[in-house]
């Protein structure tokens, strides 16, 4: 199920709204965690018990771990280990297993008689989400065992806190900090359920109104292999629109939902495409994810306390990590090490010559160009798809037949429109936290009118891809 839905929109959202505001106070986690459950197993049950055994045993590793700050003493690393070892292994199983299979038989057909492949057909489905709750349980032990939160006793609120529906599949990954007094005591009114319908409302027009048609540019310039430099940059561009209101609409939606339950979740996407560096991009997008990959990996493989050579070499290995989280494929471990390089460079110039690369004017067309041109290694299906799409953008290529009815299509006014109108909101417009911090009687109507129209575009609609759902 996804949020840009009719049975999201129409029944499951007021279902849920009616029994939790109809529910006691005190049962009102219970309430959000059936709805969660049943949300995340709408389109396979197997999921949610996926998620529940996860739940179980980070409950178990938690208390686990809590024993290190205990009087009676006791190391905790068991807890640790546990709460650490069981998500990742279940990710890696769930997530990897094809692609380690599939790179072992790769290298065994080269290597000769010497090396045997894997004969298993096995097909493993990537359960949606996986990744978030994952990266999630993992910083509620790791927090418990730094003593940087406490445990949770009741494990009905903490599998509420894994499971909680509006973050559950493309986060953000909430640190248990963030949100263990909220689970508790947490104080829902008019202004915050105001404010979460706000941007829920943005965040739905985001994703119907701009990400959707330019994902149909990017979908079909990708589609035709080698084109025209002008349509490719197009392309390009319109899969940065695409991928940047996609997961800035999930963003606002998510924190919306939050709101309307009483929860304020902390910002998750701040205008990356304004970035005056690599190093600002990615304070900027998916700032949760960043957070953590510095401050569980990053850090613990001694960040910058080791030497420059040291510094870099954790700077690329953090991000190819992070490419290889996005997705079980090699172009994205390219596109990881295209922005960990990028980190690794920039700190280098700053070092040697003290000042950021270009002025402001510059530089943010710059990191826009650079980021864009990482997203095509995200965005192509192999290495041999991504060579096409570069020799395109540079004039290399010669346009294939498919390309003459590209070059009309991709040019109707609409879809044009709509890419401008994106480029010009991801430079020059207000951001939506900034937008809602106080809504009037006009700002009030314009979200309604801003609302519906998202809903009667979405019912024409057959285009609707999350893509970060696939993480």
């Amino acid at each position: 199920m996804v949020f840009s839905s009719h049975v999201f929109l129409f029944l499951f959202l007021p279902l849920v709204l009616v029994s939790y505001y109809l529910c006691p106070r005190p049962g009102r986690n219970v309430v959000l965690l059936g709805y969660s459950l049943l949300f995340y197993g709408w389109a396979n049950p197997l999921f949610a018990l996926l998620l529940l055994l996860t739940v179980g045993v980070c409950y178990l590793a938690g208390q686990l771990a809590a024993r290190r700050h205990r009087p009676e003493g006791g190391s905790g690393r068991i807890g640790l280990l546990l709460g650490v070892v069981f998500p990742l292994l279940v990710l890696g199983v769930f997530k990897y297993f094809n692609f380690a299979r599939d790179n072992w038989n790769a290298i065994a057909a080269a290597w000769g008689p010497g090396l045997a492949e894997l004969d298993i057909a096995l097909q493993v489905v990537l359960p949606l989400g996986l990744s978030f709750y994952t990266f999630q349980a993992i910083t509620y032990v790791v927090d418990i065992y730094r003593g940087d939160a406490r445990p949770q006793k009741n494990p009905l609120d903490f599998a509420s806190y894994i499971a909680l529906f509006p973050q559950l599949v493309a986060g953000p990954i909430i640190r248990y900090g963030e949100i263990e007094r909220q689970l508790r005591e947490r104080r829902e009114t008019i202004n915050l359920f105001a404010r979460g319908v706000g941007f829920f409302s943005i965040g739905l027009a985001k994703k119907i109104l701009l990400a959707n048609p330019c994902g149909q540019i990017a979908d079909a310039v990708f589609a035709t292999g080698t084109t025209a430099a002008a349509d490719a940059w197009t392309g390009v561009f319109a899969y940065s629109m695409q991928i940047y209101f996609d997961f800035s609409g999930y963003s606002d939606m998510a924190l919306g939902l939050g709101l309307m339950f009483g929860f304020v979740f902390p910002i998750n996407f701040n205008s990356p495409y304004r970035s005056v560096s690599i190093t600002d991009f990615w304070r900027r997008w998916h700032i949760s994810l960043s957070s953590f990959l510095r401050d569980y990996l990053y850090i613990p493989l001694g960040g910058n306390r080791k030497g420059n050579l040291r510094t870099y070499a954790n700077l690329i290995t953090v991000m190819l990590l992070g490419g290889l989280w996005h997705g079980a494929s090699w172009t994205f471990v390219v596109w990881g090490a295209w922005h960990g390089v990028g980190l690794a460079v920039e700190r280098l110039w700053n070092q040697r010559v003290g000042r950021r690369i270009a002025p402001t004017y510059l530089a943010i067309p710059l990191v826009f160009v650079i980021a864009s041109l990482g997203w095509v290694w995200f965005r192509a299906d192999s290495f041999s798809h991504a060579a096409e799409i570069f020799r395109s953008l540079f004039g290399l290529a010669d346009p294939d037949e498919r390309a003459l009815l590209l070059d009309g299509w991709i040019r109707q006014p609409y879809l044009l429109l709509t890419l401008f109108v994106a480029l010009g909101i991801s430079w020059f417009g207000v951001p939506t936290h900034r937008l809602l911090r106080s809504i009037g009687f006009a700002k009030a109507i314009a979200i309604l009118l801003i609302l519906v129209l998202a809903v009667v575009a979405m019912s024409n609609q057959s285009f609707n891809p999350f893509i970060y759902f696939n993480f």
